[in-house]
């Protein structure tokens, strides 16, 4: 009895790149023993009810798209409560989470890695009802899309752009957040928070420091507060600056070494509390607006294929 693949694929991602590699890699798949369904995404949010209905019926399910098609599949698997091994063709414009797992943006060999590889055990993490493949973020950052190759590039020079362009420091839009964690409280107001399962955010390597592994049921959290006066925003702006350039100058052991104005910490569960609606996004897409925020590391219940 041959083995049944869904293939799943967004064939907008990347400027439509899947359309050029797709008769090879679905060649690629049928060579590897498996009888396949081939099914194109038509909206947001189709691929989460597709995967969620269809987990049960395939031996492996296999996406092609940016991190934000990766993110639909796996949240609909995680809903269908059925574990099934999840391949990653990456076609998008970062592959964050796919170069964490060492699978390139050559698609034809990505697809021999889905096709061919090995379930690894990986975190996921849960958002209130929802999920995530490898960051949860709100704040100033969040207002660059993550989807398109120049913003990339340009996501943490914007950010710097818009605190040192603000006319006045109470211009930067921020929340007052209790953010708890490991019976520890945290009461400020941030600008900018990120909680990530990854090597990389936003195609920039270095960003997160620290040992990370995708398979250790912790989270690294970074939060970013708000400049009350120059100094601090001076502060700040070294900071973005040095993460640019590779820094280690956050640490994940508290505060900064070099800065009073960034947390930076690892958790396997938070809370954060606002008293208004926060937009969120998760993996580069929008997470909802939200003035609670319980975020939960479901340790290695994902099961992504490797080499």
């Amino acid at each position: 009895m041959s083995k049944r693949v869904l293939f799943l694929f967004n064939p907008r991602s990347g400027k439509g790149k899947i359309k050029e590699n797709l008769a090879d890699i679905i060649d690629v798949m049928v060579k590897a023993g498996y009888e396949v369904t081939v099914y194109t995404t038509q909206s947001a949010g189709d691929a989460v009810q597709k995967a969620r209905t269809e987990a049960g019926n395939y031996d492996r399910i296999i996406c092609s798209g940016g991190d934000g098609t990766l993110d639909e599949v796996v949240t609909g698997v995680m809903a269908s409560g059925i574990s099934v091994p999840i391949g990653y063709i990456p076609a998008g414009s970062t592959n964050d989470f796919g170069n964490s797992l060492g699978i390139g943006s050559d698609m034809v060999q990505a697809a021999h890695i889905a096709a061919e590889g090995k379930p690894f055990p990986c975190d996921v993490g849960k958002f209130n009802e929802d999920y995530f493949v490898y960051v949860a973020a709100f704040g100033i950052f969040t207002e660059v899309s993550y989807q398109t190759s120049q913003d990339l590039k340009n996501m943490l020079g914007h950010a710097a752009y818009i605190l040192e362009g603000a006319k006045q420091i109470w211009d930067i839009p921020s929340y007052r957040m209790q953010v708890e964690y490991d019976g520890n409280v945290l009461y400020d107001e941030f600008i900018y928070g990120m909680v990530t399962n990854s090597m990389s955010v936003g195609g920039f390597k270095g960003i997160i420091p620290g040992n990370i592994a995708l398979d250790d049921g912790v989270f690294e959290v970074t939060l970013i507060k708000k400049p009350h006066n120059p100094i601090e925003l001076n502060e700040i702006l070294a900071c973005l600056t040095n993460m640019i350039d590779d820094s280690d100058l956050i640490y994940l052991t508290g505060i900064s070494k070099d800065s009073n104005q960034v947390y930076s910490f690892q958790t396997n569960f938070l809370k954060l509390t606002s008293s208004e609606d926060v937009s969120w996004t998760l993996d580069g897409e929008y997470g909802g607006d939200h003035h609670l925020v319980a975020i939960s590391n479901c340790k290695q219940e994902m099961e992504i294929i490797v080499e």
